[in-house]
């Protein structure tokens, strides 16, 4: 702790505040630039499709500052309808119980376009694996 504050009557003694104001105001105009530009991230998006939360990963281009307030301030999930999505109904029988499991494959273009109808200033790319939803969990979300 003494070296700290040895260091900070060294800085101060050396180094004017005039000069750390200037090297933080041009760091925040450089960053302010930066944010211009178009980039293309990696995002996990929270989808809620009849009561059963997702996370879709997704690959989204967009400005910058488009993609920081998203990544920020959007911690919500959106909510999209199963009526909205095509999807096929898969049976695989479960080796430890013997039952029939039903699950929902999701098609991923038709989830992409639902993403990108509800992002209005950010292009989703492209999606990755969705995962499947049970019959059986889709039923009980519905029941609550």
């Amino acid at each position: 702790m003494d070296k700290l504050k040895a260091l900070w009557r060294l800085l101060k003694s050396s180094v004017s505040p005039a000069f750390i104001m200037l090297m933080c105001a041009s760091f925040i105009m450089w960053y302010i630039l930066k944010l211009q530009y178009t980039y293309t991230t990696d995002y996990a998006v929270l989808v809620n499709i009849e009561g059963e939360h997702l996370r879709v990963p997704c690959v989204i281009e967009g400005k910058g500052t488009n993609l920081l307030a998203y990544r920020v301030h959007m911690h919500k999930e959106i909510k999209i309808p199963l009526t909205d999505l095509k999807y096929s109904i898969a049976s695989e029988i479960d080796v430890e119980t013997g039952e029939v499991v039903d699950s929902i494959i999701i098609d991923p273009q038709s989830i992409q376009s639902a993403i990108s109808v509800r992002f209005s200033d950010i292009k989703v790319i492209s999606v990755g694996d969705v995962p499947q939803l049970s019959m059986n969990d889709l039923q009980e979300a519905k029941g609550k």
